[in-house]
């Protein structure tokens, strides 16, 4: 199973590389930093990560069960069946897991990472009730996890915003890169996991879904490029949020209107958010110290020196390669990609080549391991099957397409 291997192999490689530099150079530091990192990584885990995460998932997850209970789901589902049925051909056409499997897509596609989460993770958990084999992903439990891991979002406020920060002259120019990239990641996810289910993707109904996706995304594009930075800010933060609550207060309302017991149902759904909490807790301690003590070991730096090297002797343009601690670390840990983003920034500048570049990394998928023990981890998958490599081959195009377009619009 891919997490054995990468969860043992991390803790290895850390343990092999601190005997080698109290070998060869007598330092005993890499030991201290990679026991401390692990201690504090634990603490984070839980009390940053989990404990936080609970509240939102007991909230929303109560919220939910009210639209379930009013039949908003159902609806939901109805109306996205004829195009899920196509990605998702083990789930029937209106089952609740493709409601919820939309309410977690919108909610990233708005920046709401809060929201996504506990829609993703309920959405998680019906597909589990479909799964014959409740230890091993089932294939559609894996299209979705992918598609996730793809991050698309239409406008990647908090980068801007850090950009803003750090004084860059214009924080929003990385915007339009950033969701093209995170789009060709989320559609180059769909057809690997497609190609590799045997599912054909080119029918009618498909093309036409991806075609109205993309004609709305590129028309929200042309919108937003023509509005000045602070107003993109200010319409992302009105939207993202405003959905939100209308969604909240949408939710209760209809509920009130088809006579259900709004409370007493949306206590049911807060305590299975609660449950859901405490059950991934082991899975994010267990991967997040495992992350940790690989880039505290220098693992991530000497591989970062090598993939240099190697461009370096093709003879190409290496520009590119001071960049690439990020997009090594945003599969890993989110919080570790964005601190080697912001590093980046400060040491070459957020208008240079690398600053925005580090930015398309960072807004051009997810962090792929970490939501594989968060989603698999809430219903007790232990076979993934090829979920990770599927996941990580996107994160490859990924960076690939934020290569490209970072070379495209500012090199």
């Amino acid at each position: 199973m891919a997490l054995n291997y990468i969860f043992v192999g991390f803790f290895v490689i850390a343990f092999v590389i601190a005997f080698l530099k109290f070998i060869l150079t007598g330092d005993v530091q890499t030991f201290k930093a990679i026991t401390e990192g692990m201690l504090e990584m634990a603490k984070v885990a839980v009390m940053d990560i989990a404990l936080p995460l609970t509240g939102v998932m007991a909230f929303f997850l109560g919220i939910l069960n009210v639209g379930e209970k009013a039949g908003i789901i159902n609806a939901l589902a109805r109306f996205i069946g004829p195009f899920f049925n196509k990605l998702f051909p083990e789930v029937p056409k209106d089952h609740p897991a493709n409601g919820q499997m939309i309410m977690n897509f919108s909610a990233n596609f708005l920046g709401l990472d809060n929201a996504a989460t506990p829609f993703g993770l309920k959405a998680m958990q019906s597909l589990q009730e479909l799964n014959p084999s409740k230890d091993t992903a089932s294939n559609a439990q894996i299209m979705f996890l992918v598609l996730h891991t793809s991050g698309l979002q239409i406008i990647p406020l908090s980068i801007i915003a850090q950009r803003a920060i750090l004084g860059a002259e214009s924080p929003s120019d990385v915007f339009i890169p950033c969701v093209v990239g995170t789009y060709i990641t989320t559609v180059v996810s769909m057809l690997i996991t497609a190609a590799w289910q045997r599912i054909n993707l080119f029918n009618r109904t498909v093309m036409l879904g991806l075609g109205s996706i993309t004609t709305i995304i590129a028309l929200i594009l042309w919108y937003l490029s023509s509005l000045p930075k602070e107003q993109i800010e200010t319409v992302s933060i009105f939207v993202g949020n405003s959905v939100l609550l209308g969604v909240v207060a949408g939710f209760l309302f209809w509920g009130m209107y088809r006579k259900v017991n709004v409370f007493e149902t949306f206590i049911e759904g807060a305590k299975a958010g609660f449950t859901t909490s405490v059950t991934i807790i082991p899975y994010l301690v267990g991967l997040l110290v495992a992350i940790s003590a690989f880039r505290a070991c220098g693992a991530m730096d000497y591989l970062i020196d090598g993939l240099k090297w190697m461009f370096a002797l093709t003879g190409m343009n290496t520009d590119f390669t001071d960049a690439l601690p990020v997009a090594l670390m945003k599969p890993l840990s989110g919080s570790g990609a964005r601190a080697l983003m912001i590093d980046a920034m400060k040491e070459f500048g957020p208008d240079s080549f690398i600053g925005r570049l580090v930015c398309i990394f960072q807004g051009s998928a997810d962090t792929t391991l970490y939501i594989v023990a968060l989603y698999f981890g809430s219903v007790g998958i232990k076979n993934t099957r090829y979920a990770i490599v599927a996941g990580l081959i996107a994160d490859l195009i990924g960076v690939l397409a934020g290569i490209w377009l970072g070379y495209l619009f500012f090199h």
